[in-house]
């Protein structure tokens, strides 16, 4: 069965506005998913990339145009400037590893409920509150929130390292099999179309 690795960051606007898409194109074609976020912060400058805080004006206008109109696109509520951001992305990552790790939840939900809850919820995604109601939801044990902390950043290092080997530059970015190459939420139509032999 083909497999998708999927690199993100809880941070991720883009990765928020995909939706599930990708859980529904997955099933579709009978495709599984890993579930690998990462540590965008410390990704960025490892493949010539910048920082929010730190990118040009231009691009952050660009930024500002953008993200509302694929919102739209999408019909997902957005707020461009959420009250806590960015904040601290490891312990919502972690909780995924370990969910991930622990099954018998929908880890896509909770993927989802995390990135929803910082931009369109206004809520704190590094509060321990915030990512145990996110884990109940999605059909986890809250309780993963604190149990997976060691296993959680062990993984979470090691998915930063795989992404600067495999070519992994921003969020989202997909990869099928190792080797066919999808970045950004507005990639994965032609996602579809490659896993259904199109492209």
């Amino acid at each position: 069965m083909p497999q998708i690795d999927y690199f993100f960051t809880t941070l991720s606007p883009y990765a928020y506005l995909a939706g599930q898409r990708l859980e529904e194109i997955a099933t579709r074609h009978g495709v599984g998913i890993t579930y690998k976020p990462m540590d965008i912060m410390s990704l960025f400058p490892r493949t010539g990339g910048t920082k929010p805080s730190e990118r040009h004006p231009s691009r952050m206008d660009y930024r500002a145009q953008e993200l509302p109109r694929q919102a739209k696109k999408a019909g997902m509520a957005l707020n461009l400037r959420p009250a806590f951001w960015p904040t601290n992305a490891a312990p919502s990552s972690y909780a995924i590893i370990a969910a991930q790790k622990a099954g018998g939840g929908d880890v896509g939900a909770l993927v989802h409920a995390i990135l929803r809850a910082t931009w369109a919820e206004e809520k704190d995604i590094a509060d321990d509150g915030v990512i145990r109601v996110a884990l109940t939801e999605a059909g986890f044990d809250p309780n993963l929130a604190n149990s997976g902390l060691l296993v959680g950043a062990e993984q979470y290092a090691a998915n930063l390292e795989e992404a600067v080997g495999l070519g992994v530059f921003g969020s989202p970015f997909y990869i099928v099999d190792g080797t066919e190459k999808f970045w950004g939420q507005d990639r994965l139509e032609d996602l579809d179309l490659f896993l259904s032999g199109k492209l």
